[in-house]
């Protein structure tokens, strides 16, 4: 723990907060004005801000200008993406909607915590407390977007660069509409143009407006969660190299008839750290175990939908087994269970999901694949390490505390450009515990610990 004339630094001490701002979109636009959420984006509505902390080495020097300049390239890029700079509303029907007029804005936070190191972040798994000065929104609900900003940014400078943490109300974008904002955001603050504009027309996704019954407040929808976090969660990251990856995948497919459709990357990986997940669970073999990735639907749909559109376009696939099969049977058995869910939600599975929702609105909660669980969100598909603000490549990119609970699994690609997999695990702390003491999980996954 960090001191300073013998007393023990608080987090208020490490991190100190110098400046806070709001950035406006740099011109008014006639597109702008209220755009309804589409059924994809409701289930999310009572989830958390998505948060993502990316790391640079350099820019202290030029800290001040180095902020100015990306703020710039912010209010510019809100001119593209004017949603992230309204709020959410509830009109008369109950229908929830992105109010877009101009004059409210993304928040801006300026921070100094110039005792840590790049390196902390970059090379290990910082404590929660830190992880929480420097990435904003830490516990705040989407439905607070009606009275908070739809996008919060922190700019902190550490000893040796800067980290940028955001935080994204997911009621209104996913994962790849958060990965295109923030090239896109890069992109201007290096001088280029925006590659790929954003496709607002949420109606393509789904025309249905839904009215919706929201709970009273954000707490008291935390408090009927059924299955609340338990206090003594751990996120550590794994790192799995192309050739551990290799291995995984050959394994996978050794057993497979010729004329079978061979496992994917993903499903040789997930099956892997499923079972091993299991193992670290100690289980007993009766015991119900269920897997959910969070599918973009976007190339599911015909005519597919173009990877610009901007919104949720995600579903949640599920699919589950008793844990004596799953780690008694060769790796083809989880991988197999893992590919046949995925293959089998198409065009048809989307729609019906749909139309079970729009029936039956429901408030959900983050936690609602249950104990025993493992979500995927996140893809290594994603070019998290092209963010380049001009002053070169993240040194690690990671995800804050919202939405993780027990077996919530983010995957990144490789930091160093290579076809790695860099997988951030939360767990209960003593399933961590014997996870990282387990041999075949760890022969072919690096696992990094604090």
């Amino acid at each position: 723990m960090a001191v300073n004339n013998g007393k023990p630094l608080t987090t208020a001490d490490i991190v100190k907060i110098t400046a806070k701002t709001t950035v406006l979109p740099s011109k008014t636009s006639e597109k702008q004005g209220r755009v309804a959420l589409a059924t994809f984006d409701l289930p999310y509505i009572t989830f958390y801000y998505n948060q993502k902390l990316l790391v640079y080495k350099g820019g202290v020097e030029e800290f001040g200008d180095v902020v100015g300049k990306m703020k710039e390239a912010l209010s510019a890029a809100l001119d593209e993406f004017y949603p992230l700079s309204g709020r959410l509303l509830q009109e008369e029907e109950g229908v929830v909607v992105v109010d877009c007029e101009m004059g409210k804005g993304v928040e801006v936070v300026e921070a100094e915590a110039e005792g840590l190191e790049v390196k902390e972040f970059a090379e290990g798994d910082e404590p929660e407390e830190i992880m929480k000065m420097v990435v904003p929104y830490t516990g705040v609900m989407n439905l607070e977007g009606m009275t908070r900003p739809l996008l919060a940014v922190q700019y902190t400078k550490l000893k040796d660069g800067i980290a940028i943490g955001c935080a994204f109300n997911h009621a209104i974008l996913d994962g790849s509409s958060t990965w295109h904002f923030l090239t896109s955001w890069a992109a201007l603050a290096r001088g280029s143009p925006i590659p790929n504009p954003p496709l607002h027309n949420r109606a393509l996704a789904r025309s249905t407006r839904v009215p919706l019954t929201l709970p009273i407040s954000p707490a008291a929808h935390e408090l009927s969660d059924p299955n609340p976090a338990p206090a003594s969660l751990v996120t550590h990251l794994f790192s799995f190299p192309e050739s551990s990856l290799l291995v995984l995948k050959s394994a996978a497919n050794s057993s497979i008839p010729p004329t079978a459709k061979p496992f994917s990357t993903f499903q040789s990986l997930a099956s892997h750290a499923w079972r091993a997940i299991s193992r670290a669970r100690r289980l007993s073999p009766g015991d119900i175990t269920v897997f959910a990735v969070f599918t973009d639907c976007r190339n599911r749909l015909r005519p597919p939908l173009p990877n610009s559109y901007f919104g949720n376009f995600i579903q949640a696939v599920f699919t589950g087994t008793a844990v004596g099969p799953l780690l008694a049977s060769p790796p083809e058995f989880a991988a197999g269970l893992l590919q046949k869910a995925i293959d089998a939600h198409d065009e048809a599975a989307i729609v019906k999901r749909l139309e079970e929702y729009e029936a039956e609105p429901k408030m959900f909660y983050y936690t609602d694949a249950g104990v025993n669980c493992v979500a995927v969100g996140s893809s290594p598909r994603f070019k998290v390490y092209d963010v380049d603000f001009g002053f070169g490549r993240p040194e690690r990119v990671r995800s804050g505390r919202n939405n993780k609970f027990d077996g919530m699994v983010y995957l990144y690609p490789e930091r160093d450009g290579g076809k790695g997999i860099d997988v951030e695990l939360t767990l209960d702390g003593r399933a961590m515990e014997n996870l990282e003491k387990d041999g075949e999980f760890l022969l072919v996954g690096r696992g990094s610990a604090d």
